[in-house]
């Protein structure tokens, strides 16, 4: 068996949906009124040591996995130690998140944001900028892949897991598959960074290495994935539309393995390479 067998809790339940829909009006016939359920997001400020750091567009749900994940995959921790507390306050449309770390780690953040002092209005400029879009990361050990049986009805069974999806749409999802094969933790959000940073900040809650089986994420895979995904240590990245020619470098320089699941064809192993072109 590739994938270490050990005993997960079921997918989050801690979705809280709206007991009342949004009315509309069909454009051609204005007088069908219905209502539906719509995706919720607000506003939520991360401050770490009390300096401002980003405010983020997120769905209202699991926002302590959100801020632990954020915290790790973008490089401002590494690892959960330097963390030494995080509260979150606030309703509604706006919250905030004040999260304390270690001196080293606030040193370090410190030193990023004096580094990119100097980007312009028109976007990330200068060398210090292009280091944040394409960082240096530490390359994974490389690990086996899945069981090519572990992704059988995978798109559906997804589908079954994201509670706040079959409710409103319009949102992304991430996911741990564990060593039998199902679907052990579920995180939703309206931004698809959003969703796999949740999902990596429940990691260690759930006791389960970010190295065993593999992680699975319903939306393109972009470059931060990949960065996010070899940041928190992640063996395997399943995505569900193709990846970029530079997504697929990336993992493999970095030895994370990438699978593409499409709708009507085999899975298709993009990293590591095949050994008979």
């Amino acid at each position: 068996m590739p994938c270490s067998a050990s005993t997960h809790p079921a997918p989050s339940a801690t979705a809280v949906l709206p007991a009342n829909g949004y009315a509309y009006a069909e454009l051609a016939q204005p007088e069908r009124v219905a209502a539906a359920a719509l995706a919720e997001e607000c506003a939520l400020a991360i401050s770490y040591n009390g300096l401002s750091q980003a405010v983020m567009m997120v769905t209202p749900q699991d926002l302590h996995d959100f801020v632990l994940g954020f915290s790790l995959s973008s490089g401002l921790i590494d690892s959960l130690d330097e963390l030494y507390d995080l509260h979150i306050d606030g309703e509604g449309a706006a919250r905030h998140a004040e999260v304390q770390i270690s001196s080293r780690a606030f040193w370090a953040l410190k030193r990023q944001r004096r580094q990119l002092a100097g980007s312009s209005g028109c976007g990330l400029c200068g060398v210090e900028a292009l280091e944040q879009a394409l960082p240096s990361l530490a390359p994974l050990p490389g690990g086996a892949l899945p069981p090519a049986e572990h992704l059988l009805d995978l798109r559906e069974r997804i589908a079954a897991a994201q509670t706040l999806a079959r409710h409103s749409g319009a949102v992304h999802a991430a996911l741990f598959v564990d060593a039998g094969g199902a679907i052990a933790l579920c995180r939703e959000d309206i931004g698809r960074h959003n969703a796999l940073d949740k999902l990596i900040g429940a990691l260690p809650g759930a006791a389960i290495a970010p190295a065993a089986c593999f992680v699975v994420v319903t939306s393109r895979c972009s470059l931060e994935l990949i960065h996010k995904a070899v940041r928190a240590r992640i063996a395997t990245l399943v995505c569900l539309s193709a990846p970029t020619a530079l997504t697929v470098q990336w993992a493999r320089a970095h030895r994370l393995n990438l699978i593409h699941l499409p709708h009507h064809s085999a899975p298709r192993v993009y990293s590591p390479a095949p050994t008979h072109a």
